[in-house]
């Protein structure tokens, strides 16, 4: 993966095949010093300029299979942090065609800032569901990272929903990372929108009120503790089990992954499944419109939405994908049918409850 600034120093960096990507950089990075002088980014024949939060592991695989039977090359900047100020700073002359993140929140933060444009594509409405792309064109999802319930192996569940994880019958047997993770104000956000503020918070307190321990770590300790005997259950993404289930043989993770069953909650009240996703936009100023476009809509052809599924562990977004087979065992999903748009725009709020309950304390 392109990192601009160590691109721009490397000695070789105007001469033979880099020479275009590099004027490419630095146009950008002309705009970050608010350079008003700096000339518009221009396109650039037969290439497409990606700005990604990805792991660049998960998503390489896939623009490498792009530009295999495309023949455009992708150019990629990986920001950890900090993409809607990189935007913000670069203006027209950002060179980003594609802009892809993770969670749904963030993608919609790029949007609301006016990093975006419209994209009307009979491919990607075809692929992809209503509830998970914005009606106007603006964001589209990629790939599902459902929220669901690591349980002690040998636990009979059944039916089990979110608001289950508030009975009382659970009381020193729940484990959960910190309430304030993306993750949770996700999922916190879905149930104020099922539910209301009022019976969220009420079931926040009921969930505090169950742990086992502080809500802290990460996904996969929810599965480390559980071996350990500290807590029965807990809610964490699944992927990370396919991450586990795959380690080595007799290694830690591999433990922390055969000791769990993977559960698929829904909402009490007729709703699915919640999920968080990957997600792309096209960027506003954007060179290569048509080049963007179109690895858009490669991303969510059968052949990619099962790289997807096989590299990431991630449910894919389109009907009818072959999944990795421990994805597969943990059954059917029924994505929850409310609009992402609605539930991060409760995050604020399910934010201040987690901080008004002492979720974390």
């Amino acid at each position: 993966m392109t990192n601009p600034e160590n691109f721009m120093r490397h000695p070789k960096c105007a001469a033979g095949h880099l020479a275009a990507l590099c004027s490419l950089l630095l146009l950008g990075a002309c705009a970050k010093t608010g350079d008003s002088t700096a000339p518009a980014a221009t396109a650039t024949a037969g290439e497409v300029n990606l700005y990604t939060t990805r792991e660049p592991g998960l998503v390489q695989p896939l623009l490498d299979a792009f530009t295999q039977d495309t023949g455009i090359k992708v150019n990629t900047v990986l920001l950890k942090d900090g993409l809607t100020e990189r935007l913000a700073a670069e203006g027209e002359r950002s060179p980003a065609d594609v802009l892809m993140t993770v969670d749904t929140g963030r993608l919609l933060d790029v949007v609301e800032a006016g990093h975006t444009q419209a994209v009307q594509s009979a491919v990607l409405d075809a692929a992809i569901p209503a509830h998970l792309r914005s009606p106007e064109g603006q964001w589209f999802a990629l790939s599902l990272r459902d929220r669901v319930l690591y349980a002690d192996k040998d636990l009979k569940l059944d039916g089990f929903t979110y608001q289950d994880l508030a009975d009382p019958k659970w009381k020193g047997r729940v484990c959960i990372r910190s309430g304030q993770h993306p993750y949770n104000t996700s999922l916190f956000a879905a149930l104020i929108a099922h539910d209301g503020a009022e019976k969220t918070e009420a079931w926040l307190r009921g969930v505090k009120a169950n742990l086992a321990r502080k809500a802290a770590g990460g996904d996969r300790d929810v599965a480390r503790d559980i071996l350990a005997g500290i807590c029965d259950i807990g809610i964490a993404n699944a992927y990370y089990v396919g991450r586990m289930k795959n380690a080595e043989e007799g290694s830690e993770q591999r433990a922390w992954g055969d000791a769990i069953q993977v559960v698929r909650p829904v909402f009490a009240n007729g709703g699915g499944t919640h999920v968080n996703i990957s997600g792309a936009a096209i960027a506003r100023h954007a060179p290569n419109r048509d080049n963007a476009v179109k690895l858009l809509e490669y991303l969510v052809s059968d052949s990619s939405q099962s790289l997807y599924a096989r590299a990431n562990y991630e449910y894919p977004v389109k009907a009818g994908v072959e999944l990795d087979p421990v994805v597969a065992s943990f059954g059917p999903m029924t994505v929850d049918p409310l609009p992402l748009a609605e539930v991060v725009a409760n995050r604020k709020q399910a934010s201040e409850l987690v901080d008004k309950v002492g979720f974390d304390n």
